[in-house]
């Protein structure tokens, strides 16, 4: 389409490449006139400017010349470093070759003349300027004169060789674009000439057998050195001849479309495929010089384009000139013309005055020039896209960490005729994540052949910090027995080693607090008491002795190796059994030890008898009371006298012989009262009431309360006390306390607990640190599927997110196997909201409901799953706006028939959902295959809409042939490849399920 015009008839000349702005220079045309008959002449220079959206060009500078030019050039000779100036070569009709400086044009300078040479002796018709060198220029003229000029030296100029016989027009000249010392020059009886300027000689001559070649224009192939084109003038013979110099007997090719002779030709620098020509015809074409065919024409005025160029900065640019004095510039690629129209109905609007014609002084109103109805006038561009457009070399990023990279290898130039190139594209993977991979690798082996305690092992070891190895010595002890036992062992707690301390410190002389037991010393002092008990003798004292000899012989039975009953451990015996588990006294049948119970304060120590009673009455003191008390059997009176007196083991052994009931009693009491450093614990263990201990124990003894859950809990609250625990700790919001707490969480088996505990000091977004995470919760989540026997499933939001974040990043990595056994089973287990937990689920159960909403809408949310959802104003909740749409009418989608041939995959799939339901039992299989038969309901839409690729059906086809079959694990082998062969976006709806599917019917055996 045309971009800008201007009445001139000259001859143009596009500046040089690095010239910026681009601009046009003019010169007068030779033998033509004007319609006012001017016979003066210039050379200007006009900007072309393209922010103006006008059609005109900006005159830059102009310089009256004496002769009018046949011909104008360019050159980039002389310019500076920024690319400004140049040399502007003019050939005029009294043969005179001039040279002009366009600085001094511009700038209206009084040295724009810098040389002037009239060696020629008639019109110079032809000019060109070697693009190898560009001081060296070529001209032609009259009686076959040609001239090589040396712009450094212009006054004496060299020619390539005798003249040809006989004397001929030269009307091209053209140098070579490979090979910097050929030239080449026609006439117009058909004949070209190939000149060798090292030899200075012609080294072949072209022509047309026909004798009706009038060569009006000749060029040489931009890339192939021995191949140029002749254009014909003559109208019997309207042709461009395409020769060959390796074969010159006759032309390699002829372009024939015109139907009257070709005026001028250009060929693209830009693109060899791109060869203007324009012609008596009143066209301007476009041709594929390799195809022969026209692949743009020109809208041009029904006049001749005598002269036509490509602009050597802007390649889609061209400047045609017509006979009818118009210099227009052109585009190859198209466009409209609104602004040319609207341009022209400006321009005529602007030529009518305002003022009045008549002189009366009034203003008239603005003019209405009636406007046509808008058309929108499309100009369409090139048949194929140009060179200059087309990538010489692509890349592109596509899912799963492809690189696909292409190039555009060049033809070989030496054949004669154009050869096929192959064109390759090609997929590579990038990998940019090799840690997170091999990482990836390894626990992926770990999960598939179950070896987690190596693996734990293994990470125990290349642990960087205390800390980690910590947390995988935790996880590590969920694969083995006993693990309350070793996770004791791990917090620092070792029986093995405190029954060693206890055996040292009973070990050791007693000393006057008590502390420690002598046998020697113990059985002299029960010699003493069984003689010379004084009657006031306190009666905890005997028991107390009782109990350390019977303990120390249980000790030494365990030493000689005596059975003892293990299972009777402090955390698995009530406190009635621990005192009825007191050995008893070892009584010798023939002399029996008698103790005296004391009655009252004055009583001698004399044999029990029941006459005493019936004297006068005394004053009964604590030991007295408590002495009828028994007698009587009120052991109630008997408790509560020896509390009162602070005697609390004669209390507890009392009560143990007044029922539970009062044992309780006693026990609680005596708690309540006693307030020392392990009172709570004590009381703990008595009452086994553990929250206590877990809300209101200090956090530095945290392990000590761990290890008190791990000791006495029950396993049904084991799990919900170490994660209250666990909760005070990770409320630090400390680092620390954090990774204590996840501590905490490992020994329960709460797998969310710990990644978000694990997430709340760490920035997952890091991929190593997301790796980190992953594998904790991996092998957590192996403990607990290994001590429930049973399957775990991802119903924490927190917890889906990030495994779809840690399955995208090993699909971009290239692991997309690896990547689809990390995604959630239920699409709505992503959470894509920035809502509370709460909102997002509700949400979620809306995005289910809601498919299309007929109303206006400002922004539409994607679910999942894939289908779009309109929604209109939104609020603090969006699932409000979604439940107030929900009453609006829904619009009504007929849906079309699954083709015939793909009927057999819906029937197949269907029935072998059906028979999973079934046969399964679990509540979480019923669940996923629920799921499952609305999930394919996506596959059966695209199979409607027919939008699946060839590769995607076919291994559909193949899955549904192995299902019927029952052949499950081939059918997951066929799954696996038709994933990592096929865009993941296309059946990332269905094809997880249909996995799922196939493996729980492989487990059930249906």
């Amino acid at each position: 389409m045309r971009l800008k015009e201007i009445q001139r008839t000259a001859h143009p000349a596009w500046s040089p490449a690095p010239h910026h702005p681009i601009c046009l220079a003019l010169g007068t045309s030779a033998q033509q006139l004007d319609a006012s008959f001017n016979t003066t002449a210039a050379l200007e220079i006009f900007q072309v400017d393209f922010a103006d959206p006008s059609l005109g060009m900006k005159l830059k500078g102009s310089l009256p010349t004496s002769n009018r030019l046949h011909s104008l050039v360019w050159v980039n000779f002389g310019a500076g470093e920024d690319g400004l100036g140049g040399r502007l070569i003019g050939g005029s009709d009294n043969g005179t070759v001039t040279v002009y400086s366009p600085e001094a044009i511009v700038t209206s300078g009084a040295e724009a003349i810098i040389g002037q040479s009239d060696k020629h002796t008639g019109p110079v018709r032809a000019l060109d300027f070697n693009p190898f060198q560009s001081n060296l220029l070529a001209s032609g003229a009259n009686d076959s004169e040609i001239y090589i000029w040396d712009l450094n030296n212009f006054s004496n100029p060299m020619t390539p060789g005798t003249k040809s016989q006989p004397p001929e027009d030269i009307s091209v000249v053209s140098w070579n674009r490979q090979v910097q010392h050929i030239l080449a020059s026609a006439n117009p009886s058909g004949k070209a000439v190939v000149w060798d300027l090292r030899k200075n000689e012609p080294i072949i001559k072209i022509s047309d057998h026909s004798n009706r070649m009038h060569c009006s224009g000749m060029l040489w192939h931009p890339e192939v050195a021995t191949q140029l084109v002749l254009a014909s003038e003559d109208d019997r013979m309207p042709v461009i001849q395409m020769w060959d110099l390796r074969f010159a007997t006759s032309p390699l090719k002829v372009l024939e479309n015109h139907t009257r002779g070709l005026l001028s030709i250009a060929w693209s620098q830009a693109d060899p495929e791109l060869l203007l020509s324009s012609a008596k015809d009143n066209r301007i074409l476009c041709w594929n010089p390799n195809t022969g065919e026209v692949i743009y024409e020109l809208p041009t005025t029904n006049q001749w384009c005598f002269d036509i160029q490509w602009c050597p900065r802007n390649p889609a640019l061209l400047s045609a000139a017509s006979f009818d004095g118009w210099i227009s510039v052109y585009s190859v690629m198209g466009g409209s013309l609104e602004a040319q129209q609207q341009s022209r109905a400006d321009q005529i609007s602007s030529s009518f005055d305002t003022m009045d014609p008549f002189g009366t002084g009034q203003v008239l109103p603005p003019l209405q020039v009636p406007q046509p109805t808008p058309q929108t006038t499309l100009v369409a561009p090139l048949k194929k896209p140009p060179k200059w457009v087309r990538r010489p070399v692509g890349a592109s990023f596509a899912f799963g960490g492809k690189l696909i990279t292409f190039e555009s290898p060049k033809a070989p130039v030496q054949s004669p005729q154009p050869v096929p190139v192959p064109r390759q594209v090609f997929v590579s993977q990038v990998t940019t994540e090799t840690e997170l991979l091999q990482r990836s690798r390894e626990l992926q082996a770990a999960l598939q052949s179950g070896s987690l305690s190596d693996y734990c092992q293994a990470k125990i070891h290349k642990a960087p910090t205390d800390s980690e190895q910590d947390i995988w010595r935790f996880l590590l002890v969920n694969f083995e027995d006993e693990a309350r036992v070793k996770f004791l062992r791990l917090l620092g707690f070792s029986k093995e080693d405190l029954e060693r301390k206890i055996s040292t410190c009973l070990g050791k002389n007693l000393q006057p607090n008590g502390h420690g037991v002598d046998a020697n010393d113990l059985a002299e002092k029960i010699q003493l008491l069984s003689t010379q008990v004084s009657p006031g003798t306190n009666l905890f004292i005997a028991h107390s002795l009782l109990y350390t000899l019977s303990s120390f012989r249980f000790q030494r039975s365990e030493e000689s190796g005596d059975e003892v009953d293990s299972t009777k451990t402090l955390g698995s015996s009530s406190p009635s059994d621990f005192f009825s588990q007191i050995p008893p006294q070892p009584q010798d049948k023939e002399k029996k030890m008698s103790f005296p119970i004391p009655v009252s304060a004055g009583t001698a120590s004399l044999p029990f008898s029941i006459p005493a009673l019936l004297y006068a009455p005394v004053v009964l003191d604590a030991d007295g009371l408590i002495s009828q008390a028994l007698l009587v059997g009120n052991f109630e009176g008997a408790v509560d006298l020896c509390l009162n007196e602070g005697r609390y083991a004669e209390a507890i052994l009392l009560a143990i012989s007044g029922g539970q009931e009062l044992l309780q009693k006693t026990q609680q009491t005596y708690l309540d009262e006693q307030r020392n450093s392990i009172s709570m614990l004590i009381s703990s263990v008595v009452t086994q009431n553990w929250g206590d201990i877990v809300q209101s124990c200090a956090l530095d003894n945290w392990k000590e309360a761990l290890a008190a859950l791990l000791t006495y809990a029950h396993p049904k609250e084991f799990a919900h006390l170490c994660e209250t625990l666990g909760s005070r700790l990770e409320g630090e919001r400390t680092e620390k306390r954090c990774l204590q707490a996840c501590l905490c969480y490992i020994c329960s088996g709460n797998i969310e607990k710990l990644v978000e505990c694990w997430a709340l000091q760490r920035d997952c977004s890091s991929p190593l640190v997301l790796e980190d995470l992953v594998e904790k919760m991996m092998v957590l989540r192996k403990s607990v599927e290994r001590l429930r026997n049973s399957e775990v499933a991802v119903q924490s939001p927190i917890l889906a997110d990030k495994l779809t974040h840690y399955a995208g990043l090993l699909a971009s990595q290239g692991s997309l196997a690896t990547a689809l056994s990390y995604l959630p089973d239920t699409s709505d287990q992503v959470n894509t909201t920035s809502h509370s937990s709460s909102d997002t689920l509700s949400t979620r159960t809306c995005f289910k409901r809601v498919i299309v909403l007929q109303r206006p809408r400002v922004f539409s949310l994607l679910d999942r799953s894939g289908y779009q959802l309109l929604i209109g104003r939104p609020t603090s909740n969006p699932c409000v706006s979604l439940q107030l749409l929900q009453a609006l009418p829904a619009e009504r989608v007929e849906q079309r028939e699954i083709p015939t041939e793909h009927m057999v995959l819906k029937q197949t799939f269907d029935s072998l959902v059906q028979r999973c339901q079934l046969a399964a039992q679990d509540p979480q299989t019923k669940r996923k295959l629920e799921d499952a038969s609305k999930r394919l309901g996506y596959l059966y839409d695209k199979l409607r809409e027919q939008t699946l690729s060839n590769n995607i059906l076919g291994g559909l086809h193949e899955i549904s042939r192995c299902v019927a079959g029952q052949n499950y694990q081939r059918g997951l082998e066929v799954h696996t490849a038709v994933v990592t062969s096929s865009n993941f976006s296309e059946i990332q709806a269905f094809m997880p399920i249909l996995k799922v599917v196939m493996t729980i019917a492989n487990k059930l055996g249906v």
